[in-house]
């Protein structure tokens, strides 16, 4: 029985036909399960295109969702009346659309693909639960986030345990495989673990639990944010990426060999095109004026271009594993606002090119780079990441290799959509101007 037949037999009589746009947000339309039956054959959903933020202009807005029927699954807060789709954006000449950030993450693995290589990527989703205590249905951060608990504390400690177990038993009827939950570092700061698996899979199902979240939080009066930074003084939000070369076709891990670590010399020189691009890369995989505000010195986030293994604040680590198939890098500095798709893409695009270029890493660093003065930085020759969202959106700009992943369309809109945003954080007022300069000037 195909997926179809299943979510037809289980009583679906809507599908959530559903995409993400450029920034990362999902959107969707829905359709009678009779009419979805139509889709399948057809070439796709048709929709206005120019209505997206990062599309098409409005005598370009006839285009096509395409369903990718592996993600066909019901929803279970629905009583499984309506399954849900995700697709891939087409021209109406039946072509990829290049702005799709889903298509743009495909031409990249496609592209690993002819060098005999797959992308298998693990993150880790952390985000944070805010009581709703404003009749409008908005989130507050006051008086104080949801629960005072911290690494791997339990119930009555960890107050969002009902809200993670509920939402790992949707994602797990879903077809995600789940592996763990548990409380982060901040007070009412959370994690919910699951496999991994090709990129395109994984962001797709990223998508799906920061939404199945969002909806079982606010059923428990609460709000759930993957802001990056969402309090002062607190430690952010990451998603840092566990990353692996596997070769096309076996179950061989491309990344195990005898090298530093027990890395291969292809894991070597994957490190070093992402280090070389770490900058360039930055205003994609963190994309928002708070990601910055996560991205400084303490609070276990990176900021130093480095890597290691005990070292923490390395920007790439390679984890301590249990058997050669766990051999992975992990990425730190992305965070669980960006789009993973676009993420996924820049980051597999930078390790290809250390790869094609055979690029060698700097040494590893095992200590901890924070204590590090600007003399011992220079000994080891540590740059650092972008300070702010302008710096990185500067970075961006002249990524020829960002530029060639993403593609000219997305590419350019989304430093539009950075440049666009910088501008309004810049015009903007803020409190803490306010509570400084108005009693005294």
């Amino acid at each position: 029985m195909d997926g179809f037949e299943k979510v037809l037999k289980a009583g679906a009589k809507f599908v959530s036909v559903q995409f993400t746009d450029l920034l990362g947000n999902i959107k969707a339309c829905e359709t009678t399960i009779n009419h979805f039956e139509d889709v399948m054959g057809a070439g796709g959903l048709w929709f206005d295109g120019s209505s997206i933020e990062g599309f098409v202009r409005i005598h370009e807005s006839d285009m096509f969702l395409k369903p990718d029927m592996d993600t066909l699954a019901l929803l279970p807060w629905t009583d499984n009346k309506v399954a849900r789709v995700m697709c891939s954006v087409y021209n109406r000449d039946g072509t990829p659309f290049m702005g799709d950030s889903r298509n743009v993450l495909k031409a990249v693995l496609d592209k690993a693909h002819t060098l005999g290589f797959e992308y298998k990527v693990g993150p880790e989703l952390e985000f944070f639960l805010f009581r709703d205590t404003q009749n409008n249905g908005g989130p507050t951060t006051q008086p104080d986030p949801h629960d005072k608990g911290s690494y791997f504390d339990l119930s009555p400690m960890d107050e969002g345990v009902q809200v993670k177990r509920e939402a790992m038993l949707m994602l797990q009827e879903m077809g995600l495989t789940m592996e763990r939950l548990s409380h982060e570092v901040a007070h009412g700061q959370h994690e919910l673990g699951f496999k991994y698996g090709s990129a395109l899979k994984i962001a797709d199902d990223t998508q799906l639990i920061k939404n199945v979240i969002k909806i079982v939080a606010k059923k428990y009066g609460l709000y759930a944010t993957f802001m990056p930074k969402p309090l002062f003084g607190k430690n952010g939000s990451g998603m840092h990426v566990h990353q692996s070369l596997w070769k096309a076709g076996t179950d061989e891990n491309a990344f195990v060999g005898e090298g530093t670590y027990g890395l291969s010399e292809v894991a070597h020189q994957f490190v070093a095109g992402q280090l070389e691009h770490a900058r360039g890369i930055c205003g994609v995989v963190a994309p928002t004026v708070n990601s910055y505000k996560r991205l400084v010195p303490g609070y276990e986030a990176p900021v130093y271009i480095c890597w290691g293994r005990t070292n923490r604040s390395a920007l790439v680590r390679v984890p301590e594993i249990h058997g050669k198939k766990a051999t992975r890098l992990e990425l730190r500095c992305p965070d669980p606002s960006c789009n993973p798709y676009l993420a996924f893409a820049a980051m597999l695009a930078a390790g290809l090119d250390g790869i094609e270029k055979k690029r060698e890493p700097p040494k590893p660093v095992d200590e901890n780079v924070y204590h590090f003065d600007d003399e011992k930085l220079a000994k080891f020759y540590v740059k650092t990441l972008p300070a702010s969202l302008a710096e990185a959106i500067a970075e961006e700009e002249k990524s020829g290799l960002l530029k060639a992943a993403l593609g000219e369309h997305a590419f350019g809109k989304h430093i539009e959509a950075q440049k666009k945003q910088w501008e309004a954080y810049r015009l903007w007022v803020a409190d803490w101007e306010i509570r400084t300069y108005l009693p005294r000037l």
